[in-house]
């Protein structure tokens, strides 16, 4: 069977065969709807490639790849400015700032690929290899060299499959986990998740909702987003600007383009105070689970209204109240999110530096260039 699999790219969603959905049926983030807000509103340091793999011409696998030069932004952010940053920048814009990754870089889990029954995982893997060294070859016409390939977020059971001489060279790792919200199936709404709760956990509760008592929460239409354009991206930015790392910014017409693509699949909650927006948050349903995505907010009224910690529970409850099994709120902010009921989940990526000296020592050099991060986990049930 390996002798008739080969792989085609696409960069366009328009190209992409009629039955690409098919097997993108389970998640939403490898749909043509999430990849055309790829080619039309991506960051601008960012280069997408659409990966089928065939059997002649029957589709069998899809993925994703994207290109990041991180050269591009300023990946440690603005919040640290000491020695040890400055050497990390000088060392990531000059060896490490060209990545190819084998899935998405906007999101935490394995949004990498889906193959279908008729395709081994390993036949798959060992395709989506090659794929990568062809988008290498794509970019290298373009004067675009890459540093590094990494293969990313798999769960333990995946990472297996990579056992593979095609994956000797690379390293796998493991950095920050992806906090997983499991909702369990005696609450049929919030108030059960908050009777869950242990006393300083539901006092907690009560001290961020009366705190935000003056704000307003409302879902916002797509026209909506389009005339909050401008204080939505200050508020984004006002957020992602203080983040310990960044690997890009997202556009200022981003929202705008996840609301027309995705519909009622992307839900965005802006709160106002008065007439005001403050803050807000945005969340995408993806099948039984809810995926949390970027957020902004005023940093004065954060403090204040304790807006962070009340966005949160406000994904809780509605999870909750509308009967989804999970919520992926990623890898952001750890021990707040512990404290609301989210339990870490180890993801692995595989990682390779193409020079070849630098690749010898990339478990040290990776080890350097990733943020250190100190957090304590919490426990607020009863």
């Amino acid at each position: 069977m390996e002798t008739t699999l080969s792989f085609r790219l696409f960069t366009s969603t328009s190209e992409l065969p009629n039955d690409w959905d098919g097997l993108a049926s389970a998640n939403i983030f490898l749909s043509k709807s999430y990849l055309k807000i790829l080619e039309t509103a991506a960051p601008e340091n960012m280069t997408c490639h659409f990966i089928g793999i065939f059997q002649e011409e029957k589709l069998l696998g899809i993925a994703l790849s994207q290109f990041l030069d991180l050269s591009q932004v300023n990946s440690y952010g603005e919040r640290d400015n000491c020695a040890k940053t400055s050497i990390r920048k000088f060392i990531f814009k000059n060896f490490s700032s060209k990545v190819l990754i084998i899935g998405n870089n906007m999101f935490t889990g394995q949004n990498a690929l889906a193959f279908g029954p008729a395709l081994a995982y390993a036949d798959g893997l060992k395709l989506l290899k090659k794929a990568s060294v062809e988008i290498e070859k794509k970019l290298r016409t373009k004067g675009i060299s890459t540093h590094i390939t990494v293969f990313k977020d798999f769960e333990k059971e995946d990472a297996k499959h990579f056992k593979l001489p095609e994956f000797n060279e690379f390293y796998q790792f493991s950095t920050q986990p992806n906090m997983v919200f499991t909702i369990r199936k005696n609450w049929n709404d919030a108030a059960d998740y908050i009777n869950a709760l242990n006393k300083k956990y539901r006092d907690q509760y009560k001290r961020a909702r009366k705190k935000s008592e003056s704000l307003t929460k409302k879902k916002l239409s797509l026209e909506e987003i389009q005339k909050q354009e401008k204080t939505i991206y200050d508020l984004y930015y006002c957020v992602a600007k203080n983040a310990p790392f960044n690997t890009f910014y997202l556009p200022e017409h981003h929202f705008s383009s996840f609301k027309m693509q995705l519909k009622d699949n992307f839900l965005f909650y802006g709160y106002f105070e008065g007439e005001k927006m403050i803050g807000f948050n945005t969340l995408i349903k993806n099948g039984d689970a809810v995926d949390t995505y970027f957020l902004g907010y005023d940093e004065n009224h954060q403090k204040e209204k304790m807006l962070y910690l009340n966005m949160l529970y406000d994904m809780v409850c509605h999870s909750i109240n509308k009967g989804f099994k999970q919520i992926i709120f990623a890898r952001t902010a750890l021990e707040i999110k512990s404290s609301v009921g989210a339990i870490p989940e180890k993801m692995y990526g595989f990682i390779k530096h193409h020079n070849s000296f630098i690749n010898f020592f990339i478990s040290r050099i990776f080890g350097y260039l990733e943020p250190e991060l100190a957090w304590k986990e919490r426990n607020p049930f009863k």
